[in-house]
């Protein structure tokens, strides 16, 4: 997960003696139970996207404006999903790394890019909502499929160009070590090099800025989708129920709105989690706190962000679920979709059923 870059320890590093301390079990018995988690939610989130994609662009019915911005969120969460192997691989395997900087760098960007504009969607959809509601008339000149696309493609430029000093950020370096437990390279030595924040980033105040820009992707929108909603739901209240499209315009708000709940209940504790970690850093100036408060912390905020990396995954997983509870638009195009493959393929069988009938007679 994109907290990755804000640890400069890896967890293969963690020490044996303060774990049984403060969290009454070796690592491995936590690192084993993310495992178990990570596996079902992985596979169920990358069927549950790839779905809502091919509904939404093998459905012409489907392409509306929401739908077009929850397809586009669906390729950014199933991008994040598919790098959760690696993301457990070094949970397992810390160091070395074996994928080379460049693929360190890209990786680390890709995740974070990602995290960008999964937030960007969020808030761009819900303002669509707020015009399709409040202001409908302009709504039907300025909300067109083509400017929705074009949106869409502004925001992960966005998002690109405020993840891009990652690739400055991360590297492979040599992770030191705090406990001895390490990899034995050639000659004997110890292979200690990590995918991970560099010494650089922490020294310039990067790391620093690079949280501040983090957390404001985070509160910024939350205040934004806080006073739309506020609004939207203002807007209903005063309505009259009987308009068929207000009913409409309710239940599309409902499921944005479990949507938007999932968002922050998902990203709260992984915002807060690597906050902790990066103050860790700077307060202690070195990568092993000599304070013992210190050292507690980093080690606390190491656990918090085990778990919040659980939640972050289920974020991006849980959409497509929510779209299914919330929607039965969605669920109808779902079915149809799997129906209509179930009978191509059928077709298909019974085809080379017969051909191959009529090549043996």
């Amino acid at each position: 997960v994109n907290s990755w870059i804000f640890f400069s320890h890896s967890w293969g590093n963690l020490h044996n003696r303060w774990l049984t301390k403060y969290f009454f079990a070796p690592l491995y018995v936590h690192i084993l139970c993310v495992t178990v988690i990570y596996i079902p939610l992985m596979l169920f989130g990358l069927l549950g996207n790839i779905l809502t994609i091919l509904v939404v662009w093998l459905r012409p019915h489907m392409r509306t404006s929401t739908y077009l911005y929850l397809s586009s969120m669906a390729v950014s969460d199933l991008l994040i999903l598919l790098l959760l192997p690696l993301d457990l691989y070094k949970l397992w395997r810390p160091r070395p790394w074996p994928l080379g900087d460049l693929a360190c760098k890209l990786t680390m960007f890709l995740s974070e890019c990602c995290t960008f504009c999964t937030i960007l969607h969020i808030t761009f959809l819900s303002l669509e909502r707020y015009l399709a509601v409040c202001w409908p008339i302009t709504a039907k000149t300025v909300v067109t499929r083509r400017r929705t696309r074009a949106i869409i493609g502004c925001l992960w430029l966005s998002a690109a160009v405020s993840a891009a000093p990652v690739l400055v950020m991360v590297g492979v370096e040599d992770g030191g070590g705090m406990d001895g437990s390490s990899n034995e390279g050639r000659g004997g030595e110890t292979d200690k090099r990590e995918c991970r924040c560099t010494h650089f980033a922490i020294s310039s105040g990067l790391l620093s800025a690079m949280m501040i820009l983090s957390n404001l992707y985070f509160l910024v929108p939350l205040c934004i989708l806080g006073v739309v909603y506020s609004l939207i739901g203002r807007t209903l209240w005063l309505r009259p129920k009987s308009s068929r499209r207000d009913q409409s315009h309710r239940n599309t708000v409902k499921m944005l709105g479990v949507i938007v709940l999932a968002f922050v209940l998902c990203w709260l504790p992984f915002h807060v989690g690597r906050t902790i970690f990066s103050l860790s850093l700077v307060f202690s100036d070195t990568y092993a706190p000599p304070d013992t408060h210190l050292y507690f912390l980093y080690y606390l905020s190491q656990y918090f962000n085990l778990v919040s990396s659980v939640l972050f995954y289920l974020s991006a997983a849980v959409n497509p679920l929510l779209y299914n509870l919330m929607s039965a638009r969605y669920r109808h195009a779902v079915r149809s979709l799997i129906r209509t493959q179930s009978h191509a393929q059928a077709r298909r069988m019974h085809t080379l059923t017969v051909h191959h009938s009529t090549t043996t007679l």
